[in-house]
C-alpha cells in the first residue's frame, strides 16, 4: 500500500506518500516552499562539506555517501513543487498562479545552486575514477555529470551569473507562455442560437454544447433547442469543424484556433522571441553552436543531420500521399457539388475528410462513440494489460485523496502472487476553464528504497482531455480519444512497472527522450487489436458487441488521411529542430516567417495569414520538447518495430503473445532507464530497429 503523505507536517512538505491535495492552497506554496528551500539549502551545505573533507583528504568515496543523499535532496524538492506543478495543470486559478509565480524562481536558483556545484561534481568525477560500480551506477553516474555540465558546473563569474539570470527567465517565460494559452483557449467562445448554426452535428456535440451554455448561466440549453455554447477546447472545436455544414462557422472556430494567444495582452510571440533567444546564449555559454546540439546531448540521436535524415526520409514518403488525399477531397467535394472543390482551405479539411471516409469506407466516426463508454474501454485496457503483462488493476478511489470529483485512483498487482506494484491517478474529462489542454503523464511517487529498505511503490499521473460525461449519460469517447488513453496508458505502464530500485534510473527516469515515446506509441497499436477492440466496445446501453462490419471498417480506415497525419509531425518536429538550430534574431525572419518557408516543402495547405501555431506550441515552449519534438517520430520507429514482434507471432496465437507481452514487460518496462534504449530494444528484439514496420503501418510507400 502506498501510504497519504504524513499528517504531522504541512501537507506541501511531506516529502513522501500520496499528496493531500486540498490541503495545499495557494497561502501554503507561500508559507511553505521558501522553508523548504531554505532546509535543503542547508542541507546541500553539509553534504558539500562532508564530500570537501573527504576529496580534501583523498579517502576513497562510495555511491552511499554521494548519490543517495543527492537523490534524497532532490526528491525532497520534486515531490513537492510537483504538487505545485501538478495542480497548476489540472486545477489553475488566479491564486495558485500567482502563488506558483512567486516561488519559481526561488525553486530554479536552487537547482541552479545544485547543478553548479562544484565540490559535488569533483566527488562524482572521484566516483566515477575509481572503478567498481555496476552498469546501472555507471550509466546514472555518467548522466549526473552530463547534467550539470549542461547546468553551467563549468561556469566561472559574469558568466555563470548570466546563465542563472537567464534559467530564472525561461522557466518565468515558459509558466507565462502557458498561461496565455490557457487563458487564450478560455476566453473564445460562440454562442449559437438557431438550428441552421448546428447544422450537421451530431447530437451528442449538441448536448456538449448546451451543457457548455448551461455552466455558462444559460438555464434553459437544451440540446436540440439551444442556445449552443462553442469553444476551443478540443471536445468542442474538434469535432465542430468535423462535422458542422457551416463553412462561415467552421472558419470562424479555426481562425481563432490557430490565432490563440498572439495578440492583445496574450500575445505569445514576444515570449516565444524571447526564450529562442535565451535558449541560443545559453547553448553558447556552455560550449555549443545551438540549442539543438544542448537537447541532442542527452538523446539517442547523435546530430541534427541523423534527425533531418528521418525527418527527410518521412517528408518524402508522405509528401506524395498527402497531396494525393487533398486531391481526392477536393473530389469528395465535387461530387457533392460544393464550392470546396477549387477552393478547399484548412476548415474544410475535417469536414470533408469525414464526408470522404463515410463514403470510402461507410465509416461514421460519431456514430461508433455508444460503443465506446469510458467504463468499458477501461476494462478492455485493464484486461489488454493482464493479457500481456501479467498484472491486475483494481479501482481504489477511497484510498486516496483526490483533486477533482472527476479524478479517479487504481492500483497495479501482479496477476499471478497479487502483490501490488503500483497506482495510479486518471483525471481523464476537459475543463476548460482551469486544466490545460493535451494529455500527459507524469510522476506522482518514483520506485525506490526508503532508507529503512522499505519499498516506495510507483505512482503515477494520468492526465486526458476527453469528452466528458452529460447529464446520465456516461463518458462516450471518439476512437481517437481511446487510442489518446492507450497512449497515456502506456507512459504509465513505462513508469509503473519498472524493476529498477534506483529511482536516478527507474521507469522513465535517465530514458533518453526520443526513446520515451516507445511504449506509449506501442499500446496505440492494440487500439486495432481484434481480441482487444472487440472485448471493449460494448453499447453503453444494451451492452451490444460493436458489430464485425464496424470492426472491419475501422481496421480499412487505419490509414486513411495517414500521408496527412506524417507530413503534419514533421512540418512540426522540422519547424522544432531549425527554430533551435537555425534562426537567430539578426538573421532576418521571424520565428513564423521561419516556420512557413519551412511549410513549403511540409505542407499541402498553405498556412493561413492569421495562421500563429507557435503561439500554442506548448510542447516545445512550455513543455520539455524544445528541439526535441522529432521524438515522436524517432520512437514511432521504436515502437512499430517492437509491435511487429507480436504480429511476426501471430496475433491469434494466444500463448506465444502472452510470452511476447511478459517479455515486454522484463525489457522495456522493467529495465527503464538503467540501460541505453538501443540496448533495451535489442534485450526484447533481438535485434536492431527497422524502419519497415511503421511504414507499412502508416500505409505510405517506402522510399
Amino acid at each position: 500500500m502506498t501510504p497519504i503523505a504524513p499528517a504531522s507536517s504541512p501537507a506541501l512538505l511531506a516529502g513522501e506518500g500520496l499528496p493531500d491535495f486540498a490541503a495545499i492552497t495557494p497561502e501554503q506554496v507561500d508559507r511553505h516552499v521558501p522553508e523548504l528551500i531554505a532546509a535543503l539549502e542547508g542541507e546541500l551545505e553539509a553534504l558539500e562539506a562532508a564530500l570537501a573533507e573527504a576529496l580534501a583528504a583523498n579517502r576513497p568515496l562510495d555511491w552511499h555517501q554521494v548519490m543517495d543523499p543527492l537523490h534524497r535532496l532532490g526528491e525532497r524538492l520534486r515531490w513537492s513543487w510537483g504538487v505545485v506543478s501538478h495542480l497548476t495543470g489540472v486545477c489553475n486559478t488566479p491564486e495558485l498562479r500567482a502563488a506558483h509565480a512567486n516561488q519559481q524562481a526561488a525553486v530554479v536558483a536552487f537547482g541552479n545552486r545544485a547543478g553548479q556545484s562544484r565540490t559535488l561534481y569533483d566527488a562524482l568525477c572521484r566516483l566515477r575514477d575509481q572503478g567498481g560500480l555496476d552498469a546501472t551506477q555507471e550509466r546514472i553516474l555518467a548522466a549526473e555529470q552530463r547534467d550539470m555540465e549542461l547546468r553551467g558546473v563549468g561556469l566561472q563569474g559574469e558568466a555563470r551569473e548570466a546563465f542563472n539570470a537567464a534559467s530564472q527567465e525561461l522557466a518565468e517565460l515558459s509558466t507565462r507562455f502557458g498561461n496565455h494559452l490557457l487563458d487564450a483557449t478560455q476566453n473564445w467562445t460562440l454562442s449559437l442560437t438557431s438550428p441552421e448554426e448546428v447544422e450537421g452535428l451530431p447530437g451528442s456535440l449538441k448536448e456538449l454544447l448546451a451543457d457548455a451554455a448551461r455552466q455558462a448561466g444559460e438555464n434553459g440549453a437544451i440540446a436540440e433547442a439551444g442556445p449552443w455554447l462553442l469553444g476551443l477546447d478540443a471536445p468542442r472545436s474538434g469535432p465542430f469543424l468535423q462535422y458542422s455544414r457551416r463553412r462561415d462557422l467552421r472558419e470562424r472556430l479555426y481562425k481563432a484556433l490557430v490565432s490563440r494567444a498572439s495578440g492583445d495582452d496574450l500575445d505569445n510571440r514576444p515570449v516565444i522571441e524571447r526564450i529562442l533567444i535565451l535558449r541560443g546564449e545559453q547553448a553558447r555559454r556552455l560550449g555549443y553552436a545551438n540549442w539543438a546540439e544542448v537537447s541532442l546531448a542527452s538523446k539517442m540521436a547523435r546530430s541534427e543531420a541523423e534527425v533531418e535524415r528521418l525527418l527527410e526520409d518521412l517528408r518524402a514518403a508522405a509528401l506524395p500521399t498527402a497531396r494525393q488525399e487533398l486531391d481526392e477531397l477536393r473530389e469528395c467535394a465535387a461530387r457533392q457539388g460544393a464550392p470546396e472543390a477549387t477552393d478547399l482551405r484548412p476548415w474544410d479539411v475535417g469536414f470533408w475528410a469525414e464526408k470522404l471516409r463515410r463514403e470510402r469506407f461507410d465509416l461514421d466516426a460519431e456514430a461508433l462513440r455508444p460503443w465506446f463508454s469510458l467504463p468499458r474501454v477501461l476494462d478492455g485496457l485493464f484486461a489488454l494489460c493482464d493479457r500481456l503483462f501479467g498484472i491486475r488493476i483494481e479501482a481504489a478511489d477511497r484510498e486516496a485523496p483526490l483533486w477533482h470529483p472527476d479524478v479517479r485512483f487504481f492500483r497495479v498487482l501482479d496477476g499471478g502472487s497479487g502483490e501490488p506494484l503500483a497506482a495510479f491517478y486518471l483525471d481523464p474529462y476537459s475543463r476548460p476553464g482551469s486544466k490545460r489542454g493535451g494529455a500527459w503523464m507524469d510522476e506522482c511517487l518514483v520506485r525506490s528504497l526508503r532508507p529503512d529498505g522499505k519499498p516506495v511503490l510507483p505512482v503515477a499521473y494520468l492526465v486526458c482531455n476527453q469528452s466528458p460525461p452529460v447529464g446520465d449519460t456516461p463518458s462516450l469517447m471518439t476512437f481517437q480519444e481511446v487510442e489518446t488513453l492507450f497512449h497515456e496508458f502506456g507512459h504509465g505502464l513505462h513508469h509503473m512497472l519498472t524493476t529498477v530500485e534506483r529511482p536516478q534510473a527507474a521507469g522513465i527516469n535517465n530514458v533518453e527522450w526520443d526513446a520515451v515515446e516507445l511504449p506509449s506509441q506501442f499500446m496505440e497499436n492494440w487500439c486495432y487489436d481484434r481480441p482487444t477492440l472487440m472485448g471493449m466496445a460494448r453499447h453503453w446501453q444494451n451492452g451490444e458487441p460493436l458489430p464485425e462490419a464496424e470492426y472491419r471498417k475501422l481496421l480499412a480506415a487505419r490509414t486513411f488521411m495517414a500521408g496527412s497525419a506524417t507530413l503534419r509531425q514533421v512540418h512540426f518536429a522540422l519547424t522544432d529542430l531549425r527554430l533551435h538550430s537555425h534562426w537567430t534574431p539578426d538573421g532576418g525572419l521571424t520565428p513564423d516567417e521561419l516556420r512557413r518557408q519551412i511549410a513549403a516543402t511540409t505542407t499541402v495547405l498553405e498556412p493561413i495569414e492569421e495562421d500563429a501555431f507557435l503561439c500554442s506550441f506548448g510542447h516545445i515552449f512550455a513543455g520539455g520538447y524544445s528541439a526535441g519534438y522529432y521524438s515522436y517520430k524517432w520512437a514511432e520507429v521504436l515502437s512499430a518495430d517492437a509491435f511487429g514482434a507480436f504480429e511476426e507471432v501471430g496475433l491469434e496465437n494466444e500463448e506465444a503473445i502472452r510470452a511476447t507481452g511478459r517479455r515486454f514487460r522484463e525489457t522495456v518496462l522493467s529495465l527503464g532507464g538503467s540501460r541505453h534504449p538501443a540496448e533495451v530494444f535489442e534485450a526484447f528484439r533481438g535485434r536492431e530497429p527497422s524502419t519497415e514496420a511503421l511504414i507499412r503501418h502508416s500505409g505510405l510507400a517506402a522510399v
